[in-house]
């Protein structure tokens, strides 16, 4: 068993981390450690497990065996608890500059019990032009045993002083013959149900586990493709986006209300609400500025959340547009959304290769964009 064992069709990827491992282990007992530096940046295209690689090898650098996957350490560290790993995903749209040098400050301290000072960085591309100046800084003149784990999905996502500062770990799309074998292996998934997941991800292993695994978001997903097919008029095009906006706000949603709750009770019982005795009204009172920050990150998430939905939607449209282009071109590939053949194939005899090429280019855009559109519902028709 070991730490890297989670990462799907990642064989060049696992290979580099563990010698990076290696060299990491003989630098703690002095020797030249060539293999390790202080600053990896993690690449790779969306659901590609960039953040699950950088986890994994945190893990392994504070494991005394290599990330062996069952010790203590290994666990602390997978499940967030672990003293030395600080672990940073932004919740909003963007990272601001004061809370990267909060987290600047945090890193340049020494190690209290782990091996190395390590701060996993997921989505880092969200810091802001002062957050990235203030992370070069850190990048620049790291602590002695500090290491920064950066993930972005491209390299060009950052500024190009940080990543000339760091070694790059890419990740490749796994292949749905691979995701497919995780899922049947790892989470028990029937393996017709993990074979029609892995094809409808688009390599996107998290996505992969979700729709196996949870009825409700396969059946969004069937909504979703389920719109070209009825895309005939302007007003179709409109009750469309319509939709999808109701559906990326029940998601947030779903996703927000249970946990905003837990979060906001677990504010008020840190400033003493429910307690009694000297100073707990005083107490209570001051909790109003800290629920009030709260309640702001919770609506950034929420914000962050609907917009991820709308992306994953859009995607799906694209993709569904990408299958009819391979059935109007007649090519044999594997289509994402062979579960809705008889909608492709109808969509395909009633339209043209060029127009289908501008609803991918339509539903791609968007999703890098903004939520749907007066310009996406007219694109969409054409």
């Amino acid at each position: 068993m070991s730490v890297f064992d989670g990462l799907v069709g990642q064989d060049t990827v696992t290979e580099q981390l563990r010698s990076a491992v290696r060299a990491a282990g003989e630098q703690i007992t002095g020797g030249t450690g060539g293999g390790m530096t202080h600053a990896w940046l993690f690449t790779g295209p969306p659901g590609s497990g960039r953040a699950e690689a950088a986890r994994a090898f945190a893990a392994a650098l504070q494991c005394p065996d290599g990330g062996c996957g069952h010790c203590e350490l290994c666990h602390q560290v997978f499940s967030g608890t672990h003293a030395d790993v600080l672990y940073v995903r932004p919740s909003g749209l963007s990272f601001g500059v004061e809370r990267t040098r909060e987290l600047v400050l945090q890193a340049a301290s020494r190690p209290t019990s782990g091996r190395f000072r390590v701060v996993l960085f997921e989505d880092a591309e969200r810091a802001t032009e002062a957050a990235s100046n203030a992370l070069l800084k850190a990048v620049e003149e790291p602590g002695p045993r500090t290491v920064w784990l950066l993930c972005t999905p491209t390299a060009e996502d950052l500024l190009v002083t940080i990543r000339s500062r760091c070694r790059q770990v890419t990740l490749r799309t796994p292949t749905t013959r691979a995701i497919a074998e995780a899922l049947v292996q790892r989470d028990g998934v029937a393996p017709d149900i993990a074979a029609e997941a892995a094809r409808a991800s688009a390599g996107q292993i998290a996505r992969a586990r979700q729709l196996a695994t949870d009825p409700e978001t396969r059946e969004r997903r069937t909504e979703v493709l389920s719109i070209p097919a009825r895309l005939d008029s302007l007003g179709a095009c409109v009750s469309a986006a319509a939709r999808l906006y109701e559906l990326a706000e029940a998601e947030a949603k779903t996703t927000t209300s249970t946990l905003d709750e837990r979060e906001k009770a677990d504010l008020k019982a840190a400033f003493g609400e429910g307690g009694t005795g000297k100073g707990v009204a005083k107490a209570v009172r001051g909790a109003a500025g800290a629920l009030k920050d709260l309640e702001e990150r919770q609506k950034r998430r929420a914000t962050r959340i609907k917009r991820d939905t709308y992306d994953v939607a859009l995607l799906d449209l694209g993709t569904f547009y990408r299958d009819v282009l391979a059935v109007q071109m007649g090519a044999t590939v594997e289509l994402a959304t062979a579960s809705q053949e008889a909608d492709l194939r109808r969509v395909a005899r009633a339209s043209t290769p060029e127009a289908t090429l501008r609803r991918i280019d339509a539903s791609w855009s968007a999703a890098n964009a903004s939520p749907p559109t007066c310009t996406l519902r007219s694109r969409w028709r054409r």
